[in-house]
């Protein structure tokens, strides 16, 4: 099953779980696998049918740009990475 890495500031919802195991072979079903382990993740990672503006996500290492349609395989690693503000 692919792995989701859990950001630092969303590992709240998992009680401290760095990675979970989800079923899924997209990033959206990843995400609505995720949410039914944890809830909350739905509301912090989407924007309707699209990842949150500022929000990335990595498969296997390398950053997608096709969002919640990306592919992921069995093995496949999931990195949700928040844009980070500053100056």
């Amino acid at each position: 099953m692919p792995i989701v890495f859990v950001p630092p500031l969303m590992r709240n919802l998992t009680d401290g779980a760095e990675r979970v195991e989800v079923q899924g072979t997209t990033v959206r079903q990843a995400i609505a696998a995720l949410e039914a382990q944890h809830p909350g993740f739905l509301a912090r990672l989407c924007d309707g049918d699209e990842l949150r503006p500022g929000m990335a996500v990595g498969i296997d290492g390398h950053l997608s740009n096709q969002g919640l349609r990306q592919k992921v395989q069995p093995t496949s690693e999931i990195h949700f990475l928040p844009a980070i503000g500053g100056g």
